[in-house]
C-alpha cells in the first residue's frame, strides 16, 4: 500500500491520549497477578472500547506468510511498528504512543511488574496473525524490559487464541495460555523461566494484538521505536 493510500485511510484518534493513559493506568492498577508458572498478569479493558476498535481498522493488510518458522522475525519487512512515521498518519497510533510513554504510565507499570524502565524505549508492533501461524518457545531475555501483549481479536472464539505458557523445564511442558478477549492483556517481565509462544492450532480470523515492549538503549532498529531519542521516564 502507498503512502498515499495509507493517507488517505489514515484512523483518527477516537479518544485522547489521556483517556487512553488514564484507561491504562486503571488496568494495571486491577490486574490480576497469577504466579505460575511465573509472575504475569491479566488485564481487562486495557484502552477505552472506541480506542481498541480504531486499532482494528488500521489500513494494513495481514501479511501473507508460508511459515513463520516458529518466529516472528523470519519476515521482518512485514511487520508493522507505531513508528514515527505511521504515528504521524494514523492519530490512534500517536495516541496509544503517547499514552504508553506518559510518565503516569511507566510509573505504574513499574510499581505492579517491577520492570526497571527508566531509560528503555517504547517499541509498539500491530501483529496480524493468518491460520498457519506459531512461535516456538522462547524467553524475551535480552534488551526487553517488559513484554505486553494486546489482545484486538474481535470474534467467536478469538478468546482462546492467548498467549501459551511453558514451565521451565527441558521439555518445555506446557502449562496453559493467556485469556485474550477482546482488549485484554497479558504481561510479564522477562526472565530466564518465561517461557511463551504460540502452538499451532486453526486461526478462522485474523489474530490481531499489540506487542508492547520497553527495550533497552542497545535496541538497534530505532526505525521501529515510538520516540527514538526520548527514553521513557517514571517523573
Amino acid at each position: 500500500m502507498s503512502q498515499a493510500s495509507i493517507a488517505e485511510d489514515a484512523i483518527a484518534a477516537p479518544d485522547s491520549a489521556d483517556a487512553v493513559r488514564q484507561a491504562v493506568v486503571r488496568s494495571f492498577r486491577n490486574a490480576e497477578r497469577r504466579d505460575a508458572p511465573y509472575p504475569h498478569w491479566v488485564l481487562d479493558a486495557v484502552f477505552p472500547d472506541a480506542t481498541s476498535r480504531a486499532l482494528l481498522r488500521l489500513p494494513f493488510a495481514a501479511p501473507e506468510i508460508d511459515d513463520t518458522e516458529g518466529k516472528r522475525d523470519t519476515h521482518n519487512s512485514t511487520r508493522v511498528f507505531f513508528s514515527v512515521e505511521n504515528q504521524q498518519v494514523h492519530g490512534v497510533c500517536a495516541a496509544v504512543s503517547q499514552a504508553l510513554q506518559h510518565p503516569q504510565a511507566v510509573s505504574v507499570m513499574q510499581e505492579v511488574t517491577g520492570a526497571a524502565l527508566e531509560g528503555s524505549s517504547l517499541r509498539v508492533e500491530l501483529a496480524q496473525d493468518r491460520d498457519g501461524f506459531w512461535l516456538e518457545p522462547h524467553t524475551d531475555i535480552g534488551p526487553k524490559r517488559i513484554t505486553f501483549i494486546l489482545y484486538l481479536i474481535d470474534w467467536p472464539g478469538g478468546e482462546t487464541l492467548g498467549t501459551d505458557i511453558y514451565a521451565d523445564d527441558e521439555a518445555h511442558t506446557h502449562a496453559g495460555s493467556s485469556p485474550a478477549a477482546f482488549n485484554q492483556g497479558f504481561v510479564f517481565v522477562p526472565a530466564k523461566n518465561t517461557w511463551h509462544g504460540f502452538e499451532k492450532r486453526p486461526i478462522p480470523g485474523i489474530r490481531k494484538s499489540l506487542i508492547i515492549n520497553f527495550v533497552g538503549p542497545e535496541w538497534r532498529n530505532r526505525d521501529e521505536l515510538c520516540f527514538p531519542d526520548r527514553p521513557a521516564s517514571a517523573s
